[in-house]
């Protein structure tokens, strides 16, 4: 059991919320009250995935490493509130 974020692993979990933002969409209707939270909360995970490349970028992997997990939990957190369609579940946290 490692304990320590390594290269390969940051790549890893890089890979795999970069793909999740690229397929992600939007499920509710644009007049719907939950269209501010579908929005904010695709705002918020594309900005930590921005912070995590600036931490990687700066040889920060702890910090890169968490800006990458609450990107992709606000990703996940979308999918279960229904504000966005994610069907594969390497990808999202469905259920």
């Amino acid at each position: 059991m490692g304990r320590e974020i390594t290269e390969e692993k940051l790549l890893k979990y890089f890979k795999i919320t970069e793909e999740a933002l690229s397929r992600l969409e939007i499920a509710v209707h644009e007049k719907s009250l939950l269209m501010k939270v579908a929005e904010d909360f695709l705002t918020m995970a594309r900005s930590y995935f921005n912070d995590a490349r600036y931490y990687y970028d700066k040889g920060d992997y702890v910090t890169a490493f968490a800006a990458l997990n609450y990107a992709h939990g606000f990703i996940d957190a979308g999918v279960r509130l229904g504000v966005f369609r994610g069907e594969d579940d390497r990808l999202f946290a469905f259920g």
